[in-house]
C-alpha cells in the first residue's frame, strides 16, 4: 500500500549524500525533531549528534519514510538500483539531484518495481544558508503526500499539480540558463574590467542593467568561483535538456566551459 508505514509514528527520514546540502538537511531535520539517517562514502561534515550513519545506501534506506537521494548526478542511477531491492511500497523516493528531466524519468524506472512513490525534487536556490528551508519544487505521485506530512515543519515546498516526473528539473534548468547565464557573464566582465584597469567603470555598467549596489555583484562573482564545480554539473544538465529536444545551447556550453575552468584553477 502507498504511502507512509504509519501515520502515528515518528517520521524518519534517509539522507544518500551527506554533502554540502545533504548534511546541511540532516543538521535542520534534527533540529526539527525529525528522525534522520543516511550514508556517505565519505561523510567529511559536521552531522547531528543522534544521526543514524548506515553502512550503505541500502541500509540507509530501510524504515525511512522519505529517502532524500542528494549525492551527485553522477551516480544517481547507480545509487536508485542499490536500494531497489530493499526499497518498499510505503516509502517515498525523492530525486534530488540538479539532472536533465530524462535522467529523473530514467531513475523512475528503475524504482518503479519497488511500488515505491516517486518525487522529482528540484532544489530552486543555494542550500546554504536556508538549508531545509530552501524553496523547492515537487512533481511526480509521492509529491502531494510529502507537501501534506512535512506541513507542520517550516519547509517551502511547491507541488506542482498532475505534472509529470522531470518537470521540476525542467523549470529548475530552465531557470539556470537565465541565472547562470547572467552570472557568468558579470565574472566575466568584472575580471576583465579589473585586467583594463576600468573595474570601477565595468561596475557601473553592471549596476545599469541589474540595479542594485556592489555587495549584488560580489555576490554573483563569488557564487560562480566558489560553486564553480556544483554549477557546472548543473549547466551540464541544461545542455543535455537542451540537445535532447534538438536546440542549439551556445550559451549553456559556454557557461559550462567557464565554470570548468574555474573548477581547474
Amino acid at each position: 500500500m502507498a504511502g507512509m508505514k504509519n501515520s502515528d509514528t515518528e517520521i524518519c527520514i534517509a539522507i544518500l549524500g551527506l554533502g554540502e546540502a545533504g548534511s546541511h538537511f540532516a543538521r535542520d531535520l534534527a533540529e526539527l525533531g525529525i528522525k534522520v539517517q543516511g550514508w556517505d562514502p565519505n561523510p567529511q561534515r559536521l552531522l547531528p549528534a543522534d544521526f543514524v550513519l548506515a553502512a550503505s545506501n541500502a541500509e540507509a534506506v530501510k524504515g525511512a519514510d522519505f529517502i532524500f537521494s542528494v549525492n551527485l548526478s553522477t551516480v544517481s542511477e547507480e545509487v536508485a538500483r542499490e536500494i531497489l531491492p530493499v526499497l518498499q511500497p510505503w516509502q517515498v523516493f525523492l530525486e534530488m539531484n540538479t539532472s536533465a528531466p530524462g535522467k529523473k524519468q530514467a531513475i523512475a524506472e528503475i524504482l518503479q518495481s519497488s511500488g515505491a512513490q516517486f518525487v522529482d525534487l528540484a532544489i530552486m536556490a543555494p542550500v546554504p544558508p536556508s538549508g531545509i528551508r530552501t524553496p523547492m519544487l515537487a512533481a511526480g505521485l509521492g509529491a502531494a503526500l510529502f507537501q501534506e506530512k512535512m506541513a507542520i515543519y517550516p519547509l517551502q515546498i511547491e507541488v506542482l499539480p498532475d505534472a509529470a516526473i522531470g518537470t521540476a528539473a525542467e523549470l529548475k534548468l530552465l531557470r539556470s540558463i537565465v541565472y547562470k547565464g547572467i552570472a557568468g557573464v558579470i565574472y566575466e566582465a568584472v575580471e576583465v574590467g579589473r585586467a583594463f584597469g576600468q573595474e570601477a567603470y565595468i561596475r557601473e555598467q553592471i549596476r545599469s542593467i541589474i540595479g542594485g549596489k556592489d555587495e549584488l555583484i560580489d555576490r554573483f562573482v563569488s557564487g560562480t568561483y566558489t560553486h564553480a564545480a556544483r554549477r557546472r554539473e548543473e549547466m551540464a544538465a541544461v545542455v543535455e535538456m537542451l540537445e535532447a529536444k534538438g536546440l542549439e545551447a551556445r550559451m549553456s556550453k559556454a557557461a559550462r566551459g567557464q565554470l570548468g575552468d574555474l573548477v581547474e584553477r
